[in-house]
């Protein structure tokens, strides 16, 4: 068993906590946060609380350290922790540059410490539903993906407003849309991407974004954030040569339809709107058929479980770094085709 600190007592850091009382693997040893508030609070929820960070830091009982605080300070803090031998967990976005997560992997490299970044995301069952039916080839070949998250409360008034802290939905949603999107298409070479990012609130950072991606298997890929929407459109939307599936919302809402005879069987003109169609008469011929969404086995916590035991060397990572590496290049070249309103092309 190895006992792990929190560092960082918010939303987030509660969340890793209870995750964890599910973790046989690892025991909670205590949890630091720089406002005497959260200090508090850790006490009052049963957690010993550290004094500093340098506690944490001294304490040789310690083996892990999980970072769960604003972004713009992941790379000190997880720099100081494998200095002094502890392994890393890291909340995501890891950094705000891919030369800032180089020096954590360098450091990580030479005090022979393990460091993982938590793509919790992997492991929503709306995701892995898609994953299924993808990998199946339950829809034929799959020619588009949207995957687009509406709400309508804005961005939170804390630091996530704060463009040096890397606030904005790029970084809060992006790294996690994008990461799974990248994984489900492992070994498929990303050709090019367009991105729009949205200031209407106001904010110095983006309130929300559109990217769009073109893989070299002829896949294209919408991903798009809203912070403003009252009425939501469906969050994944997946095309393919024989079939389409529709996840609506968190709650699982959905099914996928596939194509039973021919796809361009003759029909019968129906009217639309002031003129008449039959491209898009429906398929009301028994041509379609209508199932439910897939069953899918997932468990967050096989996150935590796999850390330790690539730790103990039982394991290879399920979150490699070379994969977070790809998510902050393509991070960064969405920001520089939002910045040039133009497509970036990869070589």
């Amino acid at each position: 068993m190895k006992n792990l600190v929190l560092i960082g007592y918010g939303g987030m850091g509660t969340r890793h906590l209870d995750r964890l009382k599910n973790v046989k693997e690892i025991a909670v040893k205590g949890v630091y946060d720089i406002d005497p508030q959260k200090q508090t609070a850790a006490k009052k929820d049963g957690y010993y609380s550290y004094n500093s960070l340098v506690d944490v830091l001294n304490d040789s009982a310690v083996d892990i350290v999980l970072i769960a605080t604003p972004n713009d300070s992941h790379k000190e803090l997880a720099i100081q922790s494998l200095q002094h031998g502890k392994h890393v967990i890291c909340e995501k976005p890891v950094t705000l540059s891919t030369a800032d997560l180089q020096d954590i992997l360098d450091t990580a490299k030479k005090y022979n410490r393990k460091f993982m970044v938590d793509q919790n995301r992997r492991w929503d069952e709306n995701f892995r539903m898609v994953k299924k039916i993808v990998d199946d080839g339950a829809l034929g070949k799959i020619y588009e993906i949207r995957n687009i998250i509406n709400g309508s409360r804005g961005i939170p008034g804390d630091w996530r407003r704060n463009p040096e802290q890397g606030g904005g939905m790029v970084y809060d949603w992006c790294v996690h849309i994008l990461d799974r999107i990248l994984w489900l298409k492992k070994g498929i070479k990303l050709r090019s991407l367009y991105a729009d990012l949205s200031y209407r609130l106001g904010h110095q950072v983006d309130d929300g974004f559109y990217v769009e991606l073109q893989f070299d298997d002829g896949m294209r890929c919408i991903l798009e954030v809203g912070t403003a929407n009252f009425i939501k459109l469906p969050e994944w939307y997946v095309a393919g040569s024989t079939g389409t599936m529709e996840i609506k919302d968190f709650e699982l809402h959905g099914e996928y339809v596939t194509l039973k005879g021919e796809l361009a069987k003759d029909t019968i003109p129906v009217e639309a709107g002031a003129g008449f169609t039959k491209t898009m008469a429906p398929r009301t011929d028994g041509s379609l058929e209508h199932h439910p969404l897939p069953k899918v086995a997932v468990d967050v916590c096989d996150f935590y479980r796999n850390f330790v035991a690539w730790i103990d060397g039982k394991e290879e990572p399920i979150v490699k770094n070379s994969e977070v590496m790809d998510d902050m290049k393509i991070i960064q070249a969405i920001f520089d085709s939002a910045k040039d309103n133009k497509v970036i092309h990869f070589d």
